[in-house]
């Protein structure tokens, strides 16, 4: 009486299954450059760790005995792994079977793969690699009737948004559906040449006179520069890497703390350098990447978003081997001054951080809003204030370093400064509602006319002003809390991450 023929059956259903869509499909997703969906789970979590469920659900083909002849799986591959050591939740779509296509799965297995992320807390991982959401027009006449769109699982994807890590590889060309979910996530990534995302794709889209390659209409150039998806990366081992060491900083759900990590980088340690690194000159610029670099714990730099939004710089670091989540000005483009990609890209990183609740702490050499034409075309003071909106209603610690400007509303959006200001001037700190260069002119301009040498009255008044504008005279009226020594901001900010995690439930 064993059920050993049972458990035999088992094993051979399992077996068909992990042939996914057949060799010759498998050698043509091999082909096209891309690892199959058993590969990139191999290539993402820790060796062995992979539990897989529902692996033999799928559409079995029978003979007239009833006997199986064969299985075409369900093109979502889901199960438990360990990154780190840490449980999570891995997925790859399987673009041998149907092309990835949604109306090739079970709708129940994506559901159950989105509700085991938020149910168990722990972070979710998908590897998108498919056509879209509902399939071909042909499925009308399968059907023999059309329908109202709807997307069941949706809610669960939602809810992970609000309580676990999400990470999106899109690892093939997305569309519909599969865009969708990528972009539904804290942190996305895509290969370069390899990915490529569009609500429609060219074939759809030459319907209304638009003729695109895949690339042309929606690769990695495009959408790592708009603001869509935050990472471009060179190859599928690199995509696994990065999504690896996102999750490291990030705790495993929205109600723990994130990990810390042992540290060897001495917390006295100073950088000599940063002594000259701004110039005296206000139209020179420097490397603010360098500056992070120095202070925050050797090698922990990690850097997201760079190649959109670029005046503002978004990482995570450790500092004493404590999680803290980086803001920071880049003066090397539009001088650091704010522009709306910008602001909605610092928007969402304080948000995040304070969703996971990790310390801020921004580095702020700003000028302003970015003025003029396109700032105004595309909405920057909107976006701006929803910043600066979202650091005033951060939760967590932030301290704030002022490496030299801030001016206006976007610089007065460093921190929140009706709360307890945690915050540092280097002696290169320059402040006020607006630059003289761009001020005096028009505050002195009937006086400046009236003169009767307009230019060199106007550089009279430049010199009184210059006099006043010394940050030791803002910090005589407690205008500014502490100016340091460039070279102790690495001490300091250590100190601030111990008291600021001592603060975290």
């Amino acid at each position: 009486m064993s059920w050993e023929p049972e458990v035999e059956e088992l094993r051979r259903r399992a077996a068909l299954a992990e042939q996914m869509g057949g060799p010759e499909k498998v050698a043509r997703q091999h082909g096209r450059g891309k690892l199959d969906a058993r590969a990139r789970i191999a290539g993402l979590v820790d060796a062995g760790s992979f539990r897989e469920i529902g692996k033999i659900a799928g559409k079995g083909a029978y003979g007239s005995d009833g006997e199986l002849l064969d299985l075409a799986p369900s093109n979502l591959i889901f199960g438990r792994a360990n990154i780190e050591g840490r449980p999570v939740v891995a997925s790859a779509d399987d673009f041998t079977v149907r092309g990835g296509a949604a109306d090739a799965a079970i709708a129940r297995k994506f559901i159950q793969c989105e509700q085991m992320a938020h149910t168990l807390k722990i972070p979710l991982i998908r590897m998108i690699d498919g056509t879209g959401g509902g399939g071909s027009v042909r499925t009308l006449e399968d059907i023999g009737a059309t329908y109202v769109p709807a997307t069941p699982g949706w809610g669960h994807v939602v809810k992970n948004l609000d309580s676990v890590p999400v990470v999106a590889l899109s690892l093939g060309p997305t569309a519909g559906l599969g865009a969708a979910r990528v972009v539904a996530s804290h942190y996305s990534i895509m290969v370069k040449g390899l990915s490529q995302l569009f609500a429609a794709g060219p074939a759809v889209v030459s319907a209304i006179g638009e003729d695109r390659s895949k690339e042309e209409l929606g690769g990695s150039a495009i959408h790592t520069r708009n603001g869509v998806v935050d990472e471009e990366v060179a190859s599928e081992a690199e995509a696994f890497a990065r999504a690896r060491r996102f999750l490291s900083y990030l705790p495993s759900n929205a109600g723990v703390p994130a990990p810390r990590l042992a540290s060897n980088d001495p917390v006295e340690r100073r950088a000599d350098f940063l002594i000259d690194l701004v110039p005296r000159e206000a139209k020179q610029v420097y490397s603010m990447r360098r500056l992070l670099d120095a202070v925050v714990d050797k090698g922990s730099l990690f850097e997201m978003g760079r190649l959109w939004g670029r005046a503002v710089i978004t990482a995570f670091a450790r500092l004493d081997g404590w999680p803290i989540a980086v803001l920071a000005s880049d003066p090397s483009y539009l001088g650091g001054s704010w522009d709306a990609r910008s602001s909605e890209k610092a928007e969402r990183f304080i948000k995040l951080a304070d969703q996971f609740r990790l310390p801020v702490v921004h580095l702020v050499d700003n000028p302003g809003f970015m003025i003029g034409h396109t700032a105004e075309s595309t909405g920057t003071i909107r976006y701006g204030v929803q910043a600066m909106n979202a650091i005033y209603k951060a939760t967590v610690p932030l301290c704030s370093v002022i490496v030299r400007r801030a001016y206006g509303i976007a610089g007065s959006a460093m921190s929140n400064a009706e709360s307890f200001q945690y915050r540092f001037a280097w002696p290169s700190g320059d402040w006020g509602s607006l630059p003289i260069e761009g001020g005096i002119e028009v505050a002195y301009k009937s006086e400046i006319e009236a003169a009767e040498d307009p230019a060199a009255h106007l550089e009279s008044i430049r010199d009184r002003l210059n006099r006043v504008r010394s940050p030791f005279r803002t910090a005589e009226r407690f205008g500014v809390e502490d100016i340091i020594d460039p070279r102790d901001t690495r001490p300091l900010l250590c100190e601030f991450a111990d008291l600021a995690w001592r603060t975290l439930p």
